[in-house]
């Protein structure tokens, strides 16, 4: 006896894109206009606000005031500090405004959206004279990559972004003085001097190589922001602060500045540190009226 079997014809799930052609074309135009760790940050935004409204099945240009106002009180009941929510906000209102400007889209709905008030005045926590003297010292008998390191943000007052950007083909001499050629934020090119322990502790962490970063991890890649915020909290814990000092982008100037505050002897001490001028490539030093050009140790 013969058996006939039906088959069922299978269903075939067609997905719809995330993005419309024109929001892929607004994402991709507004992060061009970036580069290095503002388009990651700037790229960061977007992807949790992305994620937030593909959640609730709103498109990105069918959002409304009221959506972007829903995100950042979502934001807020996660505990995110008003200065991370408002940078998300700015984040977003560009990226409207870009779709705008490009004819993308005809409104923004971000122009009217409240954003958290933010208190301007810094609350970084700075290292007085003796802490500083602690980390230098704690980093000073630890692995030579970490007293270069500490001693960068710390004698040198460099942001942690340009401390590990850093490249050995940057080191130079003028002048009869050890130097170092970084980038600053703004894509600014700057020479600075080194302090002569600077200058001893990059040789050192620097070794027989001629090329390539200052700052390596074990597996031969260039050192992070993250992870000079973990050396910088290791050495902070073997020198016995027990404040909270992170590697951000200003903690090394922080340091310095209360360095040279406390080092003042005279009430006339008002010239900064030369390490902290921004100085052009041609003036690697800032002379005093009774100083003899030599950097500070």
């Amino acid at each position: 006896m013969a058996t006939t079997s039906t088959s069922t014809p299978a269903v075939v799930a067609i997905a719809e894109p995330v993005f419309t052609s024109q929001e892929r074309l607004a994402l991709a135009g507004f992060l061009a206009g970036y580069t290095g760790l503002t388009r990651e940050a700037y790229a960061l935004d977007l992807r949790q606000y992305a994620t937030w409204c593909h959640q609730r099945h709103i498109r990105l240009f069918e959002a409304r005031r009221a959506d972007i106002e829903c995100f950042a009180r979502d934001l807020e009941a996660k505990g995110r500090t008003r200065a991370t929510v408002t940078r998300r906000l700015c984040t977003i209102a560009g990226l409207y405004r870009y779709a705008v400007e490009e004819d993308l889209l005809d409104h923004s709905p971000a122009a009217h959206v409240r954003r958290p008030r933010l208190d301007y005045e810094s609350h970084a926590t700075g290292l007085d004279r003796n802490e500083l003297g602690a980390m230098l010292v704690a980093a000073g008998l630890g692995p030579a990559p970490e007293h270069a390191l500490v001693s960068l943000l710390a004698l040198n007052g460099l942001r942690v972004s340009e401390a590990t950007g850093a490249n050995i083909e940057a080191l130079g001499t003028e002048r009869g003085h050890r130097t170092l050629t970084i980038i600053r934020k703004g894509g600014k090119v700057v020479t600075i001097p080194l302090a002569p322990r600077t200058a001893r502790a990059i040789d050192l962490a620097v070794g027989e190589r001629c090329e390539g970063p200052i700052f390596l991890i074990p597996d031969g890649r260039r050192l992070d922001r993250h992870g000079a915020a973990r050396i910088v909290r290791r050495v902070a814990t073997r020198a016995g602060i027990t404040k909270i000092v992170g590697a951000g982008t200003r903690s090394g100037m922080h340091s310095l500045l209360l360095r040279w505050t406390l080092g003042c002897r005279s009430a006339t001490c008002r010239k900064p540190p030369p390490t902290l001028t921004r100085a052009p490539r041609s003036a690697t030093t800032v002379a005093g009226p009774h100083s003899t050009g030599t950097p500070p140790t």
